[in-house]
């Protein structure tokens, strides 16, 4: 008996499977959905000087945005909380910086790192060697 209920459950499961894989309840590995996301942040970071992937509530983020406004510079910030492929996106700065977290920066395409680094950076001077301006620094961030 137990075997006759396994054979008409299976077909029901997997018609509601497919009804939430086709509402977007479910998703799956979607290979083109990452390397569009690793394309995106690719020509974000290639197309803009200083760049901060970003969530807009967390106050790394908001320090590592601090240390531009310090130095009267406009990163330009993607906010992956406010984006509904946040989260794609974030994978793909994970799979090309090693870190999963934010803020991840980047000056001139090249990865500077994490707030801590961020701060570290404009500290010891590297940050405006790297953005080529007068060097100016802060220690209260």
């Amino acid at each position: 008996m137990a075997a006759a209920t396994g054979s008409v459950l299976r077909p029901k499961l997997m018609l509601i499977v497919a009804v939430l894989l086709a509402l977007g309840f479910l998703s799956t590995v979607d290979s083109e959905s990452s390397s569009s996301a690793a394309a995106f942040v690719k020509k974000t970071v290639s197309s803009h000087r200083i760049v901060i992937f970003s969530k807009s509530y967390c106050p790394y983020c908001r320090r590592a945005k601090g240390v531009f406004k310090e130095l009267k510079q406009s990163p330009h910030v993607v906010e992956l909380d406010e984006r509904e492929d946040g989260w794609t996106i974030q994978d793909a700065v994970s799979e090309i910086t090693g870190r999963r977290t934010v803020p991840q920066v980047f000056i001139n395409g090249k990865h500077i790192g994490g707030s801590d680094d961020t701060v570290e950076a404009y500290q010891n001077g590297e940050l405006a060697k790297l953005l080529g301006i007068k060097e100016e620094t802060n220690d209260d961030l």
